[in-house]
């Protein structure tokens, strides 16, 4: 029997209805008992320490056969993270901090940008150089140079380099290196120069001088054995230089030109293509093909307009 009224999804059925239903699809007696003894075997906690045990976590190693079984039957890759490539680096002055990077922009094994700059303003008189996402970097520093620039307007004072690194710090600890920046900042403020690496996870270091990237380690011997702490800018302006010059003939990520960038009380400037190792001396000249070397199998000129010469008449 079927009920006379409209369904509606509020509308309950009958006792009548509602009683023959569930005499007619019972639920099963075994999984009633299977629940009940499931429910049986949970333990309440009865002091902090199972609270603490029961909420620690950790890692499962209950899907690790599953999943070797699944790459190895289903041929399913697991994600991996893409190994990206840049040599930056920065050296600590008297009175100037002195950064400098590559310009190679890579996509897996290919070069994506021959000319990519790595160099990003902070503020007036901060900049940093990026290694990682391209996109990661170019949002993060822009994101950063808008809030030092409200932090000016609102205070009227010109930022400092630790207030940066704090903000950036922070930033990147709560996405937990999900966010691929990785950074070389300097910057001279009321206090002096200083010079910071900050990963992508959000830990800091402030040093004299340092490198980040893939060319990192030939940069790194390049500034340890010739880094001073009494060099003036034009000889911090070479040092680094060489060194990104060791990771562009040294590491495959790293390549094409050298960008320098300057930074003093007075402010910062950018060196574009400081240097060019690998600049193409000879470039193959273009031949076109004469004509005749693919036959032509058909020829169709089609007259889809006609033009008409004359003058026209405007009404109104």
């Amino acid at each position: 029997l079927k009920p006379s009224w409209p369904r509606h999804p509020r509308l309950r059925l009958p006792r009548c209805y509602a009683h023959r239903r569930s005499r007619s699809n019972p639920q099963p007696t075994r999984a009633r008992q299977a629940f009940q003894f499931t429910m049986a075997a949970v333990k309440e906690p009865q002091d902090y320490l199972e609270v603490l045990q029961a909420h620690r976590g950790g890692f499962s190693f209950e899907l690790c056969k599953r999943n070797a079984y699944l790459a190895s039957s289903a041929n399913i890759r697991l994600p991996a993270a893409m190994k990206t490539g840049t040599t930056i680096c920065g050296v600590q002055l008297k009175d100037a901090v002195v950064l400098a990077a590559d310009t190679r922009s890579t996509c897996g094994p290919m070069v994506a940008d021959k000319n990519c700059e790595k160099l990003h303003i902070i503020s007036s008189n901060i900049y940093c150089a990026g290694a990682g996402t391209a996109a990661d970097l170019f949002h993060t520093t822009q994101i950063m140079e808008s809030q030092m620039e409200l932090h000016r307007l609102a205070t009227g004072t010109q930022p400092r380099v630790c207030t940066v690194v704090r903000r950036l710090s922070q930033m990147l600890f709560k996405y937990q290196g999900y966010i691929g920046c990785a950074l070389v900042l300097g910057g001279v403020d009321i206090t002096g120069p200083h010079l910071y690496q900050i990963y992508p996870h959000g830990s800091t270091d402030c040093l004299p001088f340092t490198t980040m990237g893939s060319g990192s380690l030939a940069a790194m011997s390049i500034l340890e054995t010739e880094y001073k702490a009494d060099m003036t800018v034009e000889e911090g302006k070479a040092l680094v230089a060489k060194a990104i010059r060791a990771g562009i003939f040294n590491d495959l990520g790293s390549g094409s030109n050298v960008d320098v960038c300057v930074i003093t009380k007075e402010g910062g400037t950018i060196l574009r293509n400081y240097e060019k190792p690998n600049e193409r001396k000879f470039k193959a000249q273009y031949k076109g093909f004469p004509k005749g070397t693919t036959p032509v199998l058909k020829e169709d000129i089609l007259k889809l307009v006609t033009i008409e010469s004359g003058d026209v008449a405007m009404s109104g």
